[in-house]
C-alpha cells in the first residue's frame, strides 16, 4: 500500500477532504450548534484556502456529490478568477463548469449569472458558459416565464442573442398584443383572465392567483394538473388544510427528501398512513440500492436521533431525516440488518429528535452483532457519557479487530464550522460528511482516504476517475 512521500501531500490530501466534508454537509445555514454567520465565515474560508492552494483538486471537486450551494459556488470563485490560471487549466475547469451546470437547478443558475453579473465577470469564456447552458435548455419561452428576472439578466449580461418575441417580452412586455408563443401569451392573458392562470407553471400561476384574490383551495384544485412532484409533495398538506387534495406518488420521490416529508408529518399522522409511507421508503431505498441490493453482507447501524438532530429553523430535522433515509437505504443494502437508534426507540417511522446521544453505547451494541460493516450516522457529540464512543472504537480497532474483520464508517450530516470540518468520533475511524442518503455507497468508498492509510496520490487518482465520468474527458488533477 502507498504511502505518503512528503509531510506537503499529507497536508494536500487532508486539506482537500476537509473540504470536500464541508461541501457535502455546509449549505451557510444555520446548523444546531452554530449560528449561520459562523457557519458562512468558515465556508468561506475553506473556499479561498482550497481555490489559492489546490486549483485544479478544487475544480475537480465539481464531480463530486457536493451540495448545489457550494458547486455554485465553486464556479463563482473559479470564474471570477479566471486570470489566475493557465489555457489548458481554464479548458479543463470550462469543461466541469459545464458538466455541472447542466445538473444543477435552473433557478440556481440564474441566481448565479445575476452574481456574475453584479462581479462584473463578463470575459468571453464567463459568456462562452452561460451561451452553452442556455443553448441547452429546452424552451426559452418557458425559462423567460418561470425564471423571467435570472433569464432577463442572463441574456442582457452575457449579450446573447434571442427571437424579436422574445425580446419583445423581456424588455417591452406592453408592446405586443398577442405572442406566437404559446405559454407567453398565456402569460399575457393571465393578467386578465382567471382561467389563463391555470395554464402557467405553478409558481408563477401562484402570483397571479393572489393578484386576483381566488381561494386557495380553489387554486390548488385546479393548478393541481401543473404542478411538479416536488411542488406537490410541498403542497399536499397545505390542500387538505383547505379541505382539498393533491396527490403524489410518494415512492417515486427521492429517498431523503421523502424521509424529510414523512418527519414533517405528526406522529399520529405517520401512524394512520403507516403501511404507505413505509411502503414508499422501502420503494425509494431499493431505486437507490440498485443491483448492490443484499450485497453488503452483515450490516449494523447506529443512528442518531438525539435532540440536536433537530437541526435548526433553516434545516428542519435534517440530521434525523438522513439517518431515516440511510436506515431504510442500508436495509436495502445489507444481507442481515441490525439498526440501533440512540434513542433506543425501535419503530423507526415513529421517530423524533429527543434526548441525550449515547452513541457509545449503541455501538457496544452494535459490536455485539458481529457486523462486516457498522456505520454510523450522527453528528458526532457523544455526551451521554462524553467520550466513550471514541475509546470504544480505540479499543476495539487497536486490540480486538486489528485486522479489521469489522468495517466501520462514520458518516456525519452537519459541518462543524469552529472545528473546519464535520466532528469525528474517533481518529481510527473513517468520517465523510452526508447530505443524502442517496449517496451513502459512493461516501463509504471515499471515507477510505480520510482514514490516513491512502496517499494524494490515490486521492489524484480517485478524484481523476470522478472527472472522467463526469465530463466524459480525461483526467485532470494529476
Amino acid at each position: 500500500m502507498e504511502t505518503y512521500e512528503t509531510y506537503a501531500d499529507l497536508v494536500a490530501a487532508e486539506d482537500v477532504l476537509l473540504f470536500v466534508n464541508a461541501a457535502i454537509t455546509s449549505t451557510g445555514q444555520r446548523e444546531f450548534r452554530s449560528t449561520a454567520d459562523e457557519q458562512r465565515m468558515s465556508l468561506d474560508f475553506l473556499h479561498e484556502y482550497v481555490r489559492v492552494n489546490y486549483r485544479e483538486l478544487y475544480a475537480a471537486t465539481l464531480a463530486l456529490d457536493i451540495n448545489d450551494h457550494n458547486a455554485v459556488e465553486i464556479i463563482r470563485r473559479l470564474l471570477v478568477s479566471a486570470r489566475e490560471t493557465d489555457e489548458k487549466q481554464r479548458r479543463v475547469e470550462g469543461r466541469l463548469i459545464g458538466a455541472r451546470l447542466a445538473v444543477l437547478p435552473p433557478q440556481r443558475v440564474y441566481r448565479l449569472f445575476g452574481q456574475l453579473r453584479r462581479a462584473r465577470v463578463n470575459n468571453r469564456r464567463t459568456r462562452a458558459i452561460m451561451r452553452d447552458w442556455l443553448a441547452g435548455r429546452r424552451d426559452h419561452g418557458f425559462d423567460a416565464v418561470k425564471y423571467r428576472s435570472g433569464f432577463k439578466t442572463a441574456v442582457r449580461h452575457g449579450h446573447l442573442p434571442v427571437t424579436d418575441e422574445l425580446g419583445d417580452f423581456l424588455f417591452a412586455p406592453r408592446r405586443r398584443g398577442h405572442y406566437e408563443h404559446e405559454l407567453l401569451d398565456t402569460y399575457r392573458r393571465a393578467r386578465y383572465t382567471h382561467s389563463a392562470l391555470y395554464e402557467l407553471p405553478f409558481t408563477v400561476a401562484e402570483g397571479f392567483a393572489a393578484q386576483h384574490g381566488i381561494p386557495r383551495a380553489v387554486f390548488l384544485d385546479r393548478i393541481e394538473p401543473r404542478m411538479t412532484r416536488y411542488e406537490r409533495l410541498r403542497n399536499q398538506e397545505s390542500a387538505r388544510a383547505h379541505r382539498t387534495e393533491v396527490e403524489v406518488d410518494l415512492a417515486a420521490m427521492p429517498l431523503t427528501r421523502l424521509a424529510s416529508y414523512v418527519l414533517s408529518l405528526d406522529l399520529s399522522v405517520r401512524s394512520e398512513r403507516r403501511a404507505e409511507l413505509t411502503g414508499a421508503l422501502r420503494a425509494a431505498a431499493r431505486r437507490v440500492a440498485g443491483p448492490y441490493a443484499g450485497t453488503w453482507g452483515r450490516v449494523a447501524a447506529v443512528l442518531d436521533d438525539s435532540f440536536s438532530a433537530s437541526g435548526s429553523a433553516q434545516k428542519r430535522r435534517r440530521p434525523l431525516a438522513v439517518a431515516l433515509a440511510c436506515h431504510f437505504l442500508l436495509a436495502e443494502l445489507a444481507d442481515t440488518y441490525v439498526p440501533l437508534w440512540t434513542s433506543g426507540r425501535g419503530d423507526a417511522l415513529l421517530t423524533y429528535p429527543y434526548g441525550p446521544t449515547p452513541i457509545g453505547l449503541r455501538i457496544l451494541d452494535a459490536l455485539d452483532h458481529s457486523p462486516a460493516r457498522l456505520v454510523i450516522v450522527s453528528d458526532g457529540w457523544d455526551n451521554a457519557p462524553p467520550g466513550l464512543a471514541g475509546e470504544v472504537l480505540r479499543v476495539w480497532r487497536t486490540r480486538l479487530d486489528p485486522s479489521r474483520r469489522t468495517s466501520v464508517v462514520h458518516l456525519n450530516p452537519v459541518y462543524d464550522a469552529a472545528g473546519y470540518d464535520v466532528r469525528r468520533l474517533a481518529p481510527s475511524v473513517p468520517t465523510s460528511g452526508v447530505r443524502d442518503a442517496e449517496d451513502l455507497p459512493a461516501l463509504v468508498e471515499l471515507a477510505q482516504f480520510a482514514e490516513g492509510r491512502t496517499g494524494l496520490a490515490e486521492l489524484r487518482a480517485y478524484l481523476d476517475d470522478r472527472v472522467k465520468l463526469f465530463t466524459g474527458t480525461e483526467g485532470t488533477t494529476a
